[in-house]
């Protein structure tokens, strides 16, 4: 049976001005991460990044949720490698084949949305090429199960199927789903990996963050020096995420 306080407290989406609005925001933090993306370049500050992803949100509308939520330091989370995720916007230089996590949410018209993406500044390595592809692999196939009346459990299912087609490890200590809505995070929370004794089911209108963090071999995030960053030492580690509607007919993901 499904867990009412869960359901609670979790957005549930109940009409077409809801759904567009959470189109709208996801756009705004589609097209930062797609154009922070394209900008990067060896000799660039991650400050620098980030400053351009401030600009792309307050043109599209929006406003830096880490900022608004949390009061993190920094528009957008920009991890350079050895960080992982939750990196600072600072004077850190991105260097020639770097592996970068560019991770954006933000509010606009009251609704939160939330999405990542991996990039590898060239030269790229067969390593890291392969380690992005299946992050990527693990989260859009863990999208594509969504739908009403699934089984929670399908997403760190997915997430594992794709880790070990390739001989990768999935982050145990991050979650591999979150609710999102009125708020950045929200309930459902679903484990990255799988777990017998969850039985919740996915709901029509429910908003959902799903973003798989697959490595080389690190099975936790550990804290570093700073606050809020996360490493894998010794293990190379990539996150992609989307914002995703669940529908009867399947995902309506709302950050393309």
């Amino acid at each position: 049976m499904q867990n009412a306080k869960d359901l609670h407290a979790t957005m549930i989406i109940t009409n077409n001005d809801q759904l567009e609005g959470f189109k709208d925001c996801g756009k705004a933090v589609a097209m930062a991460i797609e154009e922070m993306g394209k900008a990067l370049e060896p000799g660039m500050t991650i400050k620098e990044l980030d400053d351009l992803g401030r600009k792309i949100l307050e043109r599209e509308g929006a406003r830096s949720a880490p900022e608004q939520v949390y009061d993190f330091p920094g528009a957008t989370c920009i991890s350079v490698e050895p960080v992982i995720a939750h990196g600072w916007a600072d004077t850190r230089v991105i260097k020639a084949g770097d592996l970068v996590n560019i991770d954006v949410s933000a509010s606009k018209g009251g609704f939160f949305t939330d999405a990542g993406a991996t990039f590898i500044l060239p030269p790229v390595t067969p390593e890291k090429a392969q380690l992005v592809e299946a992050a990527q692999k693990a989260r859009d196939r863990a999208v594509s199960k969504i739908r009403d009346g699934a089984a929670m459990q399908v997403i760190p299912n997915a997430f594992a199927e794709i880790a070990l087609e390739g001989g990768y490890t999935v982050i145990e200590n991050l979650l591999g789903c979150h609710g999102v809505g009125e708020t950045l995070h929200d309930k459902p929370e679903v484990l990255a990996i799988p777990d017998r004794r969850d039985k919740r089911k996915l709901v029509e209108g429910m908003v959902l963050a799903i973003e798989p963090f697959l490595s080389t071999g690190a099975e936790f995030a550990l804290d570093g020096d700073k606050e809020w960053e996360l490493f894998t030492p010794g293990c190379l580690t990539a996150q992609f995420e989307h914002t995703v509607i669940v529908s009867k007919k399947g995902p309506i993901v709302v950050t393309l």
